[in-house]
């Protein structure tokens, strides 16, 4: 259970929150090899303690495996086949550019504690956590973690992102990929506000055999915006600037736009097995992974 000790990062994980995630378990729609037998069983069949199946004896066979009660009855020399289980890598990469602190709670804590919740989900289940900053330099480690007893260097380390880590998604996610190897389920956290946009690089990301979530991060402010009158705006991030006179055509404008450029996001990544969820800040972390993210498969 969650540490008595009140600290920034315990923040990300109340205890309630926990006592939800607990639960749960992460799920790969993609069969992964992993590297230590863990918790997960895989559809992929091995030499582990349940038995599955058997399958006709091919000469080369490891004899260990023949039923030889079987032969006797049938005069055929069958293998027993057994479920493996498997490791599960989960990878979460988080958006910390300027512009992910804008609204009340900000995109970026949001994003924080959605990524803190998910890996301890991956913990509690034994997987291989590691969760990075998306403005990571190259050289940079983030830790892998296993085991709930990793849960507060988990908290500390996400805890220490900041805003202001401003590369392209391009540069971000290169970067990530030539760090990490592994296999398994990535989540981008982003708000996906890029001007160079997100296409290319999430093709870098379909070329890794990566199971990749995006969660596209959204406050009730950009989404239903309630302001009106003459306006100096100011790019949070290269510092354009743009005066407008916000008017009710104005803002229904805004609306369509940001609307087709939800579903346009949408409708990418659905056809190259991406999985997309736009999440709006307002609505709690628990019902976001327990309904929205489950009905997507991540959890269960």
């Amino acid at each position: 259970m969650a540490n008595s000790i009140q600290s920034p990062a315990s923040n990300l994980l109340p205890p309630e929150l926990l006592v939800q995630l607990e639960r749960l378990e992460l799920v790969s729609r993609k069969i992964f090899r992993g590297r230590m037998k863990g918790e997960r069983r895989s559809k992929r069949k091995g030499q582990s303690v349940e038995f599955s199946d058997y399958r006709n004896y091919v000469a080369g066979d490891d004899l260990r495996f023949i039923d030889w009660n079987l032969y006797a009855r049938l005069d055929k020399l069958f293998l027993k086949m057994f479920m493996e289980e498997e490791d599960l890598h989960f990878y979460a990469l988080v958006d910390t550019s300027t512009s992910m602190e804008f609204g009340d709670p900000t995109k970026l804590q949001y994003a924080k504690q959605l990524a803190a919740a998910l890996g301890f989900i991956g913990l509690c289940r034994s997987d291989r956590v590691k969760i990075e900053p998306l403005g990571q330099p190259l050289h940079s480690r983030s830790p892998s973690l296993r085991g709930r007893q990793s849960m507060w260097r988990m908290l500390e380390h996400i805890d220490s992102f900041e805003s202001g880590q401003n590369v392209s998604l391009d540069e971000g996610i290169k970067n990530f990929c030539l760090r990490n190897s592994g296999k398994g389920i990535l989540v981008l956290i982003t708000d996906l506000m890029y001007k160079t946009g997100y296409e290319s690089a999430l093709r870098i990301l379909l070329a890794q055999n990566l199971d990749v979530y995006v969660i596209h991060v959204l406050s009730p402010e950009e989404v239903n915006p309630e302001i009106t009158g003459d306006l100096k705006l100011v790019d949070a991030e290269d510092a354009d600037v743009a005066e407008v006179t916000v008017s009710r055509p104005l803002l229904s404008r805004y609306k369509r736009t940001l609307a087709a450029f939800v579903d346009g996001a949408r409708e990418f990544c659905t056809k190259r097995g991406i999985s997309y969820l736009m999440a709006n800040t307002e609505v709690p972390t628990d019902r976001l992974i327990s309904n929205y993210l489950r009905q997507r498969g991540l959890v269960r």
